[in-house]
């Protein structure tokens, strides 16, 4: 059963990262790293629900999750719901408007940054969104690699499969992204995996 600290950090991650997706990198078609940045260029391609998109790529790593660790199943599977909705609830929002379009650079790093946080709080307190942060999480301490570098890592393959398919700023925009996210999540993260 999930208790109160839990259900208010998955809240607090999950509207981190969805607001650095929604808020920053969907108005410049920049991608993020993992299933997320999957899940983002099904959106930019066909128009498909980003929220939707996760659950459906989140659904191998569950299966995987489930024989391994269910309790750390359970947080995620709250995780990827929230995260998920959250996403979906954002996306027709644009507060910061025309400021984007001038400075995506600053977007994309500030984007990177606001996800890189919300996942460093989750795997903080042992919880994930179910993407590729949870399988981080579980193969982390058995290849004794930070969390937040190997999700830097998984994170670039998307990205240079991405880049293929859109613009050269925007495989540039999207490898600042998860640069600053990997850093973030790196931070939040090193004395809780350092053993």
């Amino acid at each position: 059963m999930l208790s109160l600290q839990k259900v208010v950090v998955i809240v607090i991650g999950s509207i981190l990262i969805a607001m650095g997706i929604d808020f920053f990198l969907m108005p410049i078609k920049v991608l993020d790293g993992g299933l997320i940045g999957i899940a983002l260029i099904g959106n930019y391609l066909f128009g498909v629900k980003v929220g939707l998109l996760l659950i459906l790529c989140s659904l191998p790593v569950f299966v995987y999750t489930w024989f391994k660790d269910k309790s750390i199943f359970f947080h995620s599977l709250f995780g990827m719901i929230f995260l998920s909705y959250f996403i979906d609830l954002f996306d027709p929002y644009n507060p910061l408007g025309s400021l984007i379009h001038d400075y995506p650079f600053i977007a994309s790093i500030v984007g990177g940054l606001c996800i890189g946080i919300g996942f460093g709080v989750l795997l903080r307190f042992d919880t994930s969104t179910g993407g590729i942060d949870l399988l981080a999480k579980l193969l982390a301490g058995r290849l004794r690699i930070n969390v937040g570098i190997l999700i830097l890592i998984m994170d670039a393959v998307v990205v240079s499969i991405g880049g293929f398919l859109f613009s050269v700023d925007t495989f540039f925009l999207s490898v600042a992204t998860i640069s600053s996210g990997g850093l973030a999540t790196s931070l939040c993260t090193t004395k809780y995996f350092s053993y």
